[in-house]
């Protein structure tokens, strides 16, 4: 949904009803003078609900009559990926910048204002889902998360490229998996707060995080398995174990990742100006000769006969 086919002075309404029937009922405000641009896309996860906002300059407000007349029994976790905002709340204001994250009770009043150029991610968990899955507890105020420690910032970080997955198309035939690893990583980081107890991470959230980690880090020549374990704070047999619902160890997780990096590259006619041995650099691979016989074996050709035009044959999708 957009509101870009829609008259400007039509706009905040068709917003706030569009918003109303598909996410929660609130008002919303627009400083810019070309007035509210925004889209949202909403998925299904399961038996969560994932929107995917963007938007100019905007404010938005669920007042005590508005959680009177439009009832809504959700926690929302809201990880903002781009721009700035406040978070105004009964005890007081959060200031969020790209990357933190925040959650909050639906029942209770809040003022999210966006004073630039936004995009969040935000999924609505059902009250009764999130006591049973991710604290019992009561969520007494919002929480902001991503600064604490390098631990938080890693969760949020996972979290973040599992919301971003889901809302690009990536996954879409496996919304249990991915449902059970976005409860593990908010409960993970929510539980101490809101149950007064430390979370030890379950096994699908620390998947996330490792995959993140990795992800992140390809292009580092000593990216290791033992690397990853020690990011990610547990053993290498650990991390095996973690990794075995993939079919694959992280070693062989880690290869295959930078092989499709550099597929991609190779396939990319942006990208033609860039060497083989430039290619092999950037994604971790020591040296030109080990990228061209592990690109073989994996592919069945070299990498220059993945480039477009070499060799007739379609590039190898990542």
């Amino acid at each position: 949904m957009s509101t870009r086919s829609v008259d400007p002075a039509d706009r905040i309404g068709f917003w706030e009803e569009h918003n109303r029937r598909a996410l929660v009922g609130l008002s919303c405000s627009s400083y810019s003078q070309q007035g509210l641009l925004a889209t949202q896309r909403n998925v299904e996860m399961g038996g969560l609900r994932l929107a995917d906002i963007a938007g100019n300059e905007h404010v938005i407000e669920r007042t005590p009559r508005t959680c009177r007349s439009l009832p809504k029994d959700s926690v929302f976790v809201s990880l903002l990926t781009a721009g700035q905002a406040v978070f105004f709340h009964e005890g007081g204001c959060l200031t969020l910048q790209a990357g933190d994250l925040v959650l909050y009770d639906t029942r209770s009043p809040y003022l999210f204002g966006f004073p630039s150029p936004m995009r969040q991610l935000l999924v609505d968990i059902p009250r009764e889902l999130f006591a049973a899955r991710c604290a019992s507890g009561e969520v007494v105020a919002p929480m902001l998360f991503g600064r604490a420690s390098a631990t938080e910032g890693a969760l949020v970080s996972a979290l973040g490229a599992v919301l971003g997955g889901w809302a690009a198309g990536h996954g879409c035939d496996d919304a249990v998996s991915t449902e059970a690893t976005v409860l593990d990583l908010v409960r993970t980081l929510a539980g101490p707060a809101v149950d007064g107890h430390s979370v030890p991470p379950a096994a699908l959230s620390q998947l996330a995080v490792a995959k993140d980690y990795v992800e992140r880090h390809l292009a580092d020549p000593g990216l290791s398995a033992g690397r990853v374990a020690e990011a990610i704070g547990v053993s290498a047999r650990h991390l095996s174990r973690v990794f075995l619902p993939t079919g694959m160890g992280p070693a062989r997780h880690i290869l295959e990742r930078r092989l499709a990096r550099a597929c991609a590259d190779l396939a990319d006619p942006r990208l033609r100006h860039l060497t083989i041995a430039e290619v092999a650099h950037r994604w971790g691979f020591a040296s030109q000769a080990h990228f061209t016989r592990i690109f073989r074996s994996r592919f069945g050709r070299t990498p220059g006969e993945s480039r477009p035009g070499r060799s007739g044959r379609r590039p190898v999708p990542e």
